[in-house]
């Protein structure tokens, strides 16, 4: 859901919530008051973590190849799905009880009688960790979104049907709209074309057949290594999207879920050291876990991850990177609910 998401981002959840609802655990405070030390004691709570392939959640699977999870004495399962929409079903049905999704899925989870709460950052405390941008084909006669805007003016008829691929309601669609915005562009004035698979997406204009993608991070890899052009991405400028570790509140809201929580994120941080050592160490385990493609897995760039918990406390994310996003779905129409967010429980409330 960072950026990276490689994260294939399409929701689609459409239950209505009735009346006042907020994603407030009321016993969310034990796992902010958590620190290293006081974890000793296994948790008797087992949590599944459900996540999509994506290098997001790279902490989680080294935590769990070094017996992280074990040492701060949590019993932890890292569930994988291969669609945003099961993760989704699955975060519904309360067949996980933690997940990383980015903040549009958390929003819409929310509105749709999901409480979650946003716990951490797991990609994108930073512009640098992980990207999404914007990919034009090798012969395409432009190399930013300036000149492509200006290709899109003069040849509007050649675009029909051929514009940029996006899928609506997603974060490359977001990071899209904010990238010509940054590069001084309007972003009505390109077509656009609904492409809601990512390898299809990305197909379509390796091909020729779209004027360029909005892709995550594993897809602008693989496009650069074959020599396709990066018209922009959000690696620089303004710090624009982000994958977040979610708890469903039914499972926060209590005592031995509380403290689970903490005890992933103790594991959690101390796999961002672990990487943060030996980044080599750990890409064999990304390209493996996060199915990258050949071309890439021996020299894809392995992340800086931001910490679960700073000083004991748990590193909500801030308002000033998630209530962008908010802004954003509302004025698309993509939320209706009225969300609103507070950095110092990680909890959405809706009307």
């Amino acid at each position: 859901m960072r950026k990276g998401i490689a994260i294939l981002l399409t929701l689609a959840l459409g239950v209505g919530v009735a009346g006042m609802a907020a994603c407030t655990p009321s016993n969310n405070a034990a796992s902010a008051g958590s620190d290293a030390g006081s974890t000793s004691q296994k948790s008797n709570e087992p949590v599944r973590i459900g996540t999509m392939p994506t290098e997001d959640i790279l902490p989680a699977w080294v935590a769990e190849k070094e017996g992280f999870f074990e040492e701060v004495g949590v019993d932890a399962t890292i569930v994988s799905f291969d669609s945003a929409q099961t993760l989704s079903a699955a975060i519904a049905a309360g067949e996980v009880d933690m997940a990383m999704v980015d903040v549009m899925r958390a929003v819409k989870l929310c509105e749709s009688g999901t409480p979650v709460v946003m716990e951490w950052i797991t990609l994108g405390a930073e512009a640098s960790q992980g990207a999404f941008g914007v990919m034009a084909g090798a012969d395409a006669p432009y190399s930013n979104l300036q000149e492509l805007a200006a290709y899109a003016a003069e040849n509007a008829e050649a675009l029909a049907g051929a514009g940029v691929g996006v899928a609506a309601n997603t974060v490359p669609q977001y990071v899209y709209e904010k990238l010509c915005a940054e590069a001084g562009v309007d972003a009505a004035t390109i077509p656009t074309e609904e492409v809601a698979s990512l390898p299809e997406r990305y197909s379509l204009m390796a091909a020729g057949q779209l004027a360029a993608a909005a892709l995550p991070a594993s897809m602008l890899e693989m496009g650069k290594a074959n020599g396709l052009k990066l018209l922009a991405d959000d690696t620089t400028g303004d710090n624009l999207s982000q994958s977040v570790m979610v708890a469903r509140a039914s499972f926060a809201d209590t005592e031995e879920g509380a403290e689970a929580v903490a005890k992933v994120a103790e594991a959690w941080n101390q796999a961002v050291d672990a990487i943060a050592a030996d980044p080599a160490a750990y890409r064999v385990l990304l390209a493996e876990k996060a199915n990258l493609n050949g071309s890439i897995a021996e020299t894809y760039p392995v992340s800086d991850y931001p910490y679960a918990m700073v000083d004991g406390v748990m590193a909500y994310p801030p308002a000033a990177l998630v209530e962008p996003q908010i802004v954003w779905m509302s004025e698309k129409g993509y939320s209706t609910k009225g969300a609103t967010y507070d950095e110092e429980t990680g909890v959405v409330t809706v009307s």
